[in-house]
């Protein structure tokens, strides 16, 4: 018996294989055809380029490994979450999706809390413009021929999961993300969902993400060759998916992810909402459990960006910085280059270096970006504190957790241990097709999805906690510094 894990992402799909025991047997993977920016600060993707690279990778998997797929069970689906899949009423897409990491809708963030008071207490979360209703308020103001014709709103997960199996379901992670689920409640919200002109007739139905929420068509058991019923479980938002293949499922345990953008991700047994932090807290994948994020937008990116302007690679900008370490520099870097989520919520933020001299190098440059993304992730397990939160150990995932003086940096500023994982991917695929266990089996996600075995653990150096105390409290006070003389 096996189980298949399907991880949606901008750039393309990933489709990885496990058996019983939650052991990999094989992964394919598929490019997509890159997001599109029609106008500054947006960002759109044609929902079918999902799909085409959806096949493409599940077809490769199917050829390279028959026997397994034959023995086919369960499916998990992951994707990247708060897009907007506009539907008319024959599902037919209305427009290119509105993704993440657009912007255009700061202003309707604001009208939808002054229209609605409760939408925090509701939500959990303040209105952003990377959720989804902000997105559907911009179309109905912007757009309103489109938005007449909308008959259901999808998440990008949903809209494959519609194609494998004809039906219409979103998990609770993912429809957390959505800014129209009571995600204490966790159910769909009619005062969320009016305030956007919309009722629950638009909505998908709501199921937890080890659960069943469908079967694939028999169109594709014949095209992978299958002989038996799949169902398809409800699956998982991006990062509720990396929880789950990392084992990051009971209360205080998380993982702090260094990829283009960051994320302190830690698991929770109740709703515990800091919307003045600007924390995201949403429903985990699985039930009657929550969990909380700290999401800061540029982490590895902002040692892309130095890359770019250098033109040196970010791995010898991370060795140059390493190989000069001896504490904390005398350059500050603000890493809001896109803006900033926790916990400023602020798009229009822009990133600073301050405290430069005529003696200031690259590779002091790149300690102090380096050191920058570390007080970012300070400044979310602050918040998340805030909120009653605690933890004394995170496991580091991501391509910036390659780097050494990166994670003594995080472990130092968050005075926590940071635990490598054993070489293995642990990321998306993995957790929903623990998923798609689950519900395949009836098994409890608790026996399937433990942590993987630890490599190593970086703990806190007392001298660097002592220092970068006093560094992280001038990082802090520039912040409102430069967005008063910004405005």
């Amino acid at each position: 018996m096996t189980y298949l894990g399907i991880d949606i992402g901008t750039s393309g799909v990933k489709a990885m294989l496990i058996d019983r025991s939650g052991r990999p047997l094989g992964e394919a993977s598929a490019k997509s055809v890159e997001p599109v920016r029609p106008h500054p600060g947006w960002s759109e993707q044609n929902p079918k380029d999902w799909w085409t690279a959806t096949l493409e990778a599940v077809d490769k998997l199917a050829q390279s490994h028959p026997k397994e797929m034959a023995a086919l069970r369960g499916v998990g689906l992951s994707g990247h979450m708060h897009g907007a899949v506009l539907l008319d009423a024959d599902l037919e897409v209305l427009r290119p999706a509105i993704l993440w990491n657009d912007g255009r809708s700061a202003a309707e963030c604001g009208e939808m809390e002054a229209a609605l008071p409760s939408l925090r207490t509701l939500a959990g979360n303040i209105a952003m413009p990377g959720f989804t209703a902000p997105k559907i308020a911009w179309v109905r103001k912007h757009e309103p021929e489109i938005f007449s014709k909308i008959g259901k709103v999808l998440l990008p997960k949903a809209y494959v999961r519609l194609l494998l199996t004809g039906e219409l379901a979103e998990d609770m992670s993912d429809a957390a993300g959505s800014l129209w689920l009571d995600v204490g409640k966790r159910d769909w919200s009619d005062e969320l969902l009016a305030v956007t002109g919309l009722n629950r007739s638009h909505m998908p139905r709501l199921v937890e993400g080890s659960a069943v929420s469908g079967h694939l068509k028999p169109e594709f058991l014949r095209r992978w060759g299958i002989g038996q019923d799949v169902v398809v479980a409800g699956g998982a938002g991006d990062n509720a998916a990396a929880a789950c293949g990392i084992g990051a499922i009971r209360p205080g345990e998380g993982f702090v992810s260094l990829g283009t953008s960051g994320v302190l991700f830690v698991s929770n047994a109740r709703f515990s909402p800091n919307t003045e932090g600007a924390v995201h807290a949403f429903c985990h994948a699985i039930p009657d459990t929550w969990h909380q994020m700290g999401v800061i937008l540029s982490a590895t990116d902002s040692l892309n960006w130095l890359s770019r302007i250098t033109g040196q690679s970010q791995a010898a900008l991370s060795q140059a910085a390493e190989a000069q370490f001896t504490g904390p520099g005398e350059a500050i870097f603000l890493p809001y280059l896109s803006g900033e989520r926790t916990p400023h919520n602020n798009a229009g933020a822009r990133g600073s270096f301050t405290g430069l001299s005529q003696s200031t190098d690259v590779a002091q440059l790149a300690q102090a970006v380096m050191e920058g993304v570390a007080f970012a992730f300070r400044d979310c397990q602050r918040v998340l504190n805030d909120a009653g939160t605690t933890f004394s150990r995170l496991l580091a995932v991501g391509g910036g957790s390659k780097s050494e003086l990166w994670l003594r940096l995080i472990a130092s500023n968050l005075n926590t241990e940071i635990a490598l994982p054993a070489d293995g991917d642990f990321g998306g695929a993995l957790g929903v097709a623990r998923l798609g266990l689950c519900a395949a089996e009836g098994v409890a996600p608790e026996q399937i999805m433990t942590m993987p075995a630890i490599k190593r653990v970086i703990s806190p150096e007392p001298e660097l906690v002592a220092k970068y105390s006093e560094h992280y409290r001038r990082y802090r006070a520039l912040y409102p510094a430069i967005e008063e003389a910004r405005t």
